[in-house]
């Protein structure tokens, strides 16, 4: 899509893609669709049971307000100091506890909050469909400055190294002054024609920010001045249609020591060398949604529901799991000695690093799961689409 100041014509844009897209089993499940009896292949394979290898039991829900709906920004929480932040595009941004759920404070705003917040350094950043930028104190909820932006902003702020930094969904980088708000500098990426909705939230490394771009690059920019460093393709944007040519890199990218992993809507999963953007491997098969990586793995959810697990050194396929095919799932979180995936009916899904195979099954409730699950220290923390929060941890 082109950059727009008007939230409407994103919206009509997006609506046009998904009725180009109906047939298409990523989009099936936004829309609440149910299994039937005399199951189709277009429809998402119906679960069935399994002997489960571990338990896992909720340790408690809570409510962030408002949910995304179909606004389609995958929301997900922060997790920081023992303290889950989370963000609702009504109801403003609240903070839990990480063990307990207890309401820690609220944020309120009237602004409609999007992408979920980002924390680090005693701050919380979260951004709006409006173009604002509202940074607080991580400790009380106290707001400290806004900012404006061009653009709507519906990926989570990345806070380091004494700025905080945010993506448009016009394609931009801003930079602000973590204390004052003041801005430092800002990058532009010039946009296809048409992109998947949903952009990938800026990751830090060393004096430098990695940025999924809608036209299926990686580029790393200074931290200081913005400055490019290098641009490295993830998908190609190839064929006859702009439809077929959507290569997104919308799920945020990982850091592991000094190599990048990425994977792109044109299911391709690459890695990179950090500070030259030397790609060390490519490997075809990934998603838009992002990817979690272990000490020997690299973990990814392609858009037919196959959970995939490559070598962290070659790229070459461990293992994949095709049991949960044409289920909308989330970008594969580790939790434990499991890959977590959640689906568009509201389920949690363990699955066994060494080999794929199904561990554990919970329902969060009958609400899709969108964004990424997040863990810490054990807990693993979800949010569904209409803003509820449930955390999971092991018997």
């Amino acid at each position: 899509m082109r950059a727009s100041s008007s939230v409407l014509s994103r919206l009509l844009i997006a609506a046009t893609l998904l009725v180009a897209l109906a047939g298409c089993s990523t989009i099936k499940g936004w829309f609440g669709s149910k299994e039937k009896e005399g199951e189709k292949p277009t429809e998402p394979a119906k679960l069935t049971d399994f002997a489960a290898s571990t338990n896992v039991s909720k340790l408690w829900s809570a409510n962030a307000g408002k949910g995304e709906g179909r606004v389609g920004v995958q929301q997900t929480p922060s997790i920081n100091d023992g303290r889950v932040y989370a963000a609702a595009v009504e109801g403003g941004v609240r903070a839990f506890d990480l063990q307990t759920g207890r309401s820690v404070w609220q944020y309120k705003s009237k602004l409609r909050l999007s992408g979920g917040p980002g924390s680090g350094d005693g701050l919380v950043a979260v951004g709006t469909l409006d173009g604002q930028v509202i940074v607080l104190d991580a400790s009380t909820g106290a707001e400290k400055w806004q900012a404006k932006v061009p653009n709507e902003v519906i990926a989570a702020p990345a806070i380091g190294q004494g700025m905080v930094f945010v993506r448009t969904n016009d394609g931009r980088v801003s930079a602000f002054d973590a204390a004052s708000g003041e801005r430092r500098w800002f990058w532009n990426n010039e946009l296809p024609s048409l992109t998947v909705r949903g952009n990938a939230p800026v990751v830090l490394g060393p004096g430098v920010l990695f940025i999924g771009n809608d036209d299926g690059t990686v580029t790393a920019l200074a931290a200081n001045d913005g400055r490019p460093l290098w641009t490295q393709a993830v998908g190609i944007p190839e064929g006859r249609t702009e439809l077929e040519r959507m290569a997104d890199v919308d799920g945020a990218p990982v850091l592991e020591g000094t190599t990048l992993f990425a994977t792109s809507y044109k299911k391709e999963t690459v890695a990179i060398e950090g500070p030259s953007g030397r790609p060390l491997w490519t490997r075809e098969n990934g998603g838009a949604g992002g990817l979690g990586v272990t000490s020997s793995a690299v973990l990814v959810s392609d858009p037919a529901g196959t959970v995939w697990a490559l070598d962290k050194y070659s790229g070459a396929a461990l293992w994949s799991n095709t049991t949960l095919a044409r289920r909308s799932l989330t970008a594969p979180t580790i939790h434990g000695d499991y890959a977590v995936v959640g689906d568009f009916d509201g389920y949690l899904h363990w699955l066994k690093l060494d080999n794929g195979e199904q561990a554990a099954r919970a329902r969060v409730g009958g609400k899709t799961l969108r964004g990424k699950p997040v863990e810490a220290g054990g807990v693993l923390v979800v949010q569904d689409v209409e803003g509820g929060l449930t955390a999971f941890g092991f018997r």
